[in-house]
């Protein structure tokens, strides 16, 4: 599988449910927002003001890996071989799908664990 390495560093906040979606985050090139009945869950550069909106916690020093797509929905186990060879190496791992492929967040400090794991596995890593 081929993989890219979006460079830079990116940081998971949970924000209470009922929070606006922070409009600087919609400017990013790569973001993720997700709202249950609990939470709004937001996924985006950490260099991203948050204005007004404060989180209620912070995940910090992500890295994001992006498997090159699109991937087609009859494809099977993108996620499970990727997770398998990072959970051999005891690397952790948050990922983030979309309609046409997948990212899988690393912490900065495993970033070079995760890509010789995948590379070791036969993916390649841009």
């Amino acid at each position: 599988m081929n993989i890219r390495h979006l460079a830079g560093s990116f940081a998971i906040y949970r924000f209470p449910p009922d929070t606006p979606v922070p409009t600087s985050v919609l400017a990013s090139e790569v973001f993720s927002v997700t709202r249950t009945a609990t939470e709004l869950s937001v996924v985006c550069r950490s260099a991203v003001a948050l204005g007004p909106a404060r989180p209620e916690h912070t995940e910090p020093d992500w890295s994001c890996l992006e498997v090159e797509g699109p991937l087609p929905f009859t494809m099977t186990g993108v996620l499970a071989e990727l997770s398998a060879v990072l959970a051999r190496e005891g690397v952790s791992l948050f990922t983030v799908s979309t309609h046409d492929t997948d990212y899988l967040f690393v912490k900065t400090a495993a970033l070079e664990q995760a890509v010789q794991a995948l590379t070791g596995a036969g993916h390649a890593i841009t």
